[in-house]
């Protein structure tokens, strides 16, 4: 089992990650785990953690793990729109076959305030990509 752990362990939290070094070979055989340094995605930052100096080797752990977490949040980011899609959707089905009065005006406001909200940050930026390929060809 300790032959198959990784060298570091990054707990996620919400703006990057607490990274630990993963030691397995003590007297004991116990998998020890110290917090080297912490992340924040959003900033690119790496700050060692205390007055810990962080190796090359931890520092290319941590910046491949980054460029990973940065990858696998824009897939999700897709994924949940495109999930987004699909709930429209189903919930202009469900409206047009089975929702009942009293449903409907529990939501009609709520959609239709939303729907205009998305309605019109979509025109506006697509808006924007137009002109913008149009200054860019001239």
């Amino acid at each position: 089992m300790a032959g198959d752990l990784p060298d570091y362990y990054f707990r996620v939290r919400e703006n990057g990650a607490i990274v630990f070094r993963v030691d397995t070979e003590n007297r004991q055989r116990r998998i020890d785990m110290e917090q080297i340094a912490a992340v924040n995605i959003r900033k690119s930052e790496i700050k060692p953690h205390g007055e810990r100096e962080l190796t090359e080797a931890d520092i290319a752990a941590i910046t491949a793990w980054m460029d990973e977490r940065l990858k696998l949040i824009e897939h999700r980011d897709i994924d949940d729109i495109l999930r987004a899609i699909d709930y429209l959707n189903t919930t202009t089905h469900w409206i047009q076959s089975r929702a009942t009065d009293e449903q409907l005006d529990q939501v009609t406001d709520a959609l239709l305030l939303a729907m205009h909200d998305l309605r019109t940050v979509l025109v506006r930026k697509k808006a924007d990509r137009l002109l913008n390929e149009t200054s860019q060809q001239a």
